[in-house]
């Protein structure tokens, strides 16, 4: 018996998908059943991904629209949001001279 998430019983696995830049909503029937929403100069795709296969599929999409990829993460059905940590350091060592 597989543990892995793709094969819950109760429905595919949910993901966020961040790009960045604006997608423009007429794209959203191309992405069903993810929901599309944008803000803060980003789009994000929320929803069920039956497999990784489809994951894959789904990220050649994005990749033939042009939009730069942000993140891809595993949500909870019906979340809003999963937390991104920071993509560039907060501190970065100095060399001296």
């Amino acid at each position: 018996m597989s543990t892995s998430s793709d094969s819950r019983p109760d429905g595919p696995p949910w993901y966020e998908i961040r790009l960045e830049g604006r997608l423009d909503p007429r794209w959203a029937g191309r992405f069903d059943p993810m929901s599309l929403t944008t803000a803060d100069g980003l789009t994000r795709l929320t929803g069920p991904v039956v497999d990784q296969a489809a994951l894959h599929g789904l990220l050649h999409q994005l990749r033939d629209i042009g939009l730069t990829l942000v993140s891809v993460g595993q949500v909870e059905p019906g979340a809003t949001s999963y937390p991104v940590a920071p993509s560039t350091p907060t501190h970065r060592p100095t060399t001296g001279a």
